[in-house]
């Protein structure tokens, strides 16, 4: 038998198959946040993976970065989200929900009252954000003060409690893709010069205490994390990324957190094998992966688990498919981010 069909223990569940969904953008929520409800249909059809993590809600409105992107606050979108919860776990699935801050990867047109968008330093990004209007280039954000972090570290461990309440069997920091974690974390963006800046110690500080939140409100063991070491997307520089990735993991395996997911876009460095040693719990594998190299990877003892994305959107019976080792249907694009259902509910299930 695959290796990706033998279960695995994260955290406090035992999953039925070690295929994971990758949390996806997909931009069919409403203007106020709230999940359509053909997200219900959406993750429904995915319920076989062994863990579906959703696409990244906002913890806050200042959090948000796109159109058409949902939250975890209000009470309407925590009832959306519970509709799609219940129905994976009808289906047997399990279901976290990642958690998300743009920080300075926003547009005052979607924050409240046109406010600038924030970061740990005033240093505005290279490119152009999503907005009503079309594609507008990225502003100065504005430095954050000390006496705010602890406001959105709230932010997060609020959004834990409401995702608890939507269903979620867990929940997801996304420390990855240029926003607000990785801005802490990352020395080319954070140029502070409190305890939230300079040394690793400090850069790190801001991650580590949004996920003792979540964790003080869910159990770590019902906490991930997504990173993605090097990725530089989003104009994300480190200086010394080995140091930064390898400090913060050995904090995180001190959190004993129901898993680490790290995801590798053309790193120069395979990240894989300097950090999988560092974590005792359940490591997920991210990045491109296909059915052998996830098989591959799962054999050697190089991860627990294999993440797919455009797989996964494209083939709601992902599993069923590596079973019969039957063709995959091809991710359309265009329709990734477009609001509807084509490209979103309509990809064709095996008979």
């Amino acid at each position: 038998m695959s290796p990706l069909f033998s279960p695995l223990q994260l955290g406090r569940y035992t999953l039925a198959n070690r295929l994971v969904m990758a949390p996806m953008t997909r931009s069919r929520a409403g203007d106020d946040g709230v999940q359509s409800e053909l997200a219900v249909t959406y993750y429904g059809q995915r319920a076989g993976a062994g863990l579906i993590i959703t696409e990244c809600a906002f913890v806050s409105p200042m959090g948000k970065g796109y159109v058409r992107t949902p939250g975890i606050q209000t009470d309407a979108q925590v009832a959306a989200w519970k509709k799609v919860t219940d129905a994976v776990h009808a289906k047997g699935g399990k279901i976290f929900i990642q958690l998300w801050h743009t920080g300075r990867m926003s547009h005052p047109s979607l924050l409240p009252g046109n406010a600038a968008p924030v970061a740990p330093s005033a240093i505005k990004p290279a490119g152009q954000s999503w907005t009503p209007a079309g594609l507008q280039d990225y502003v100065t954000p504005r430095a954050l003060e000390v006496a705010e972090i602890a406001g959105i570290v709230a932010d997060f461990r609020a959004a834990t409690r409401r995702a608890l309440e939507a269903g979620f069997d867990g929940v997801e920091l996304h420390a990855a893709s240029g926003y607000l974690p990785e801005q802490f974390l990352s020395s080319g963006c954070n140029q502070r010069h409190d305890q939230y800046g300079g040394p690793v110690e400090n850069r790190a500080r801001f991650i580590l205490e949004i996920l003792d939140g979540m964790a003080a409100e869910a159990g770590a063991d019902r906490v991930g994390i997504k990173i993605a070491p090097e990725m530089n997307f989003n104009d994300i520089v480190d200086a010394s990324p080995r140091e930064t990735y390898t400090y913060l993991v050995d904090r995180l395996d001190e959190r004993k957190l129901a898993y680490l997911h790290v995801a590798l876009f053309g790193a120069p460095v395979d990240y894989h094998a300097l950090l999988r040693p560092r974590f005792a719990g359940a490591y997920l594998m991210g990045g491109g992966l296909d059915q052998q190299r996830a098989e591959s990877a799962l054999a050697s003892g190089s991860a627990d688990a294999a993440v797919f994305g455009g797989a996964f959107l494209a083939n709601p019976d992902l599993p069923e498919r590596f079973r019969r080792g039957a063709a995959l249907n091809t991710p359309n694009r265009d329709t990734f981010y477009a609001p509807g259902p084509e490209g979103y509910i309509d990809y064709p299930a095996l008979d």
